[in-house]
């Protein structure tokens, strides 16, 4: 396991506690000096549970049959790695091609987390869902911060304080979290998802459901499906009425591999009351919200909107344990014997699967690159 070289990571993708399971199944465990230190874990604590720590980090890659980390080697990293070696992360295809182009020309076996096929089997190494639980709870709290209202009723001498409204779009994990933490928090809450089966997931978080005219949108593996421009358009106008009425608006809509799809427009958010916040969380990918920027707080007229980047860093503690369990579930799927041997007959390995053996196996990523299957 590397230590995370990308800018504001804080997560780790092997935890002490269960560097046990690895062992048991017969795997050396490697971990760069501090590689846990972000996430509060000390080399003493892997030493501790078995694994070896190492100091020279391009030495170990050289030897390494796999290598483990939240994001992806960087092509300086990859060139150390022998023909073969095997990595999982975190890989968004579709925005780094030029890396995907390295790993296949270097021969190396690419896993993507994010690729993980959205079956019953595979829930244990789902590590979109796993993060986007921390994600929708930080969210919540973000916007909690920032705006100069209360979340929760006051009846007081002094009069009584209304709830803050919240509307959240998207009612995935991370849109199910936000609506739950914000109720815990008092506020009333309103949310809208393009699939069918979200309303009563909905509702019973003690939320209102948006209800627009407009047909449901059910995709493959639990994703919405993607939508024409015609109906994105519609549906932004039937959305803006709610979204001014909101005092804080989140957004968690998004399709792994691919860019977010515009929710909300500019003249929605400028609708907004004065001091109102908005959340996108789908800002690394191109943003839910005209306007919103990683990383970043900007005002749109009187209303705050934050851009979402690497969110689930922000709890480095309990994001890489669930990163980490992700990670070794896929890894033990693939390990018999003391050895990682992926089997490509399995759908799970299949479908995470990036590069091997000099080819490009991702459907979507290959057309990207303009290659044939």
């Amino acid at each position: 396991m590397v230590r995370e070289s990308a800018e504001y990571e804080r997560r780790v993708a092997i935890v002490p506690e269960l560097v046990g399971r690895l062992i048991d199944a017969g795997l050396e465990v490697l971990v760069e000096s501090g590689a846990g230190t972000g996430a509060f874990h000390g080399d003493n604590a892997y030493a501790a549970a078995g694994a070896t720590t190492v100091s020279d980090r391009d030495a170990s890659l050289a030897v390494a049959d796999v290598i483990v980390s939240v994001h992806p080697l960087p092509p300086t990293g990859v060139r150390y790695l022998r023909r073969g070696a095997i990595t999982i992360s975190f890989l968004p295809t579709s925005q780094d091609l030029s890396l995907v182009r390295f790993m296949r020309d270097a021969g190396i076996t690419a896993f993507s987390l994010e690729l993980v096929p959205r079956i019953s089997r595979a829930q244990s190494m789902d590590a979109l869902s796993s993060q986007a639980l921390v994600t929708g709870y930080w969210a919540t709290l973000v916007a909690a911060e920032r705006l100069p209202r209360f979340f929760p009723l006051f009846m007081t001498a002094a009069g009584t304080v209304p709830p803050a409204r919240v509307l959240v779009l998207g009612a995935g994990v991370a849109g199910l979290q936000a609506i739950a933490t914000a109720r815990r928090l008092g506020a009333q809450v309103e949310a809208y998802d393009v699939r069918a089966a979200a309303a009563e997931e909905i509702r019973s978080l003690g939320a209102r459901f948006v209800e627009l005219d407009l047909p449901t949108l059910e995709g493959e593996g639990g994703y919405a499906r993607e939508m024409t421009e015609e109906r994105s358009r519609l549906q932004r106008q039937l959305l803006a009425p709610h979204v001014a009425a909101a005092d804080v608006l989140i957004t968690t809509a998004a399709v792994p591999g691919r860019p977010a799809p515009l929710l909300v427009e500019r003249f929605a958010i400028e609708a907004m009351k004065p001091g109102s916040v908005v959340v996108d969380l789908a800002a690394e990918s191109g943003g839910n919200v005209d306007g919103s920027r990683p990383g970043e707080e900007v005002r749109v007229g009187q209303t705050l909107v934050w851009g979402a980047r690497n969110v689930a860093s922000q709890m480095p503690v309990h994001a890489s344990r669930l990163y980490a369990a992700n990670v070794v579930e896929l890894l033990l799927l693939m390990t018999r014997d003391g050895k990682v041997e992926p089997e490509f007959d399995d759908e799970i390995v299949a479908g995470a699967c990036v590069t091997h053996a000099g080819v490009v196996r991702h459907g979507y990523t290959r057309d990207l690159l303009g290659e044939v299957g």
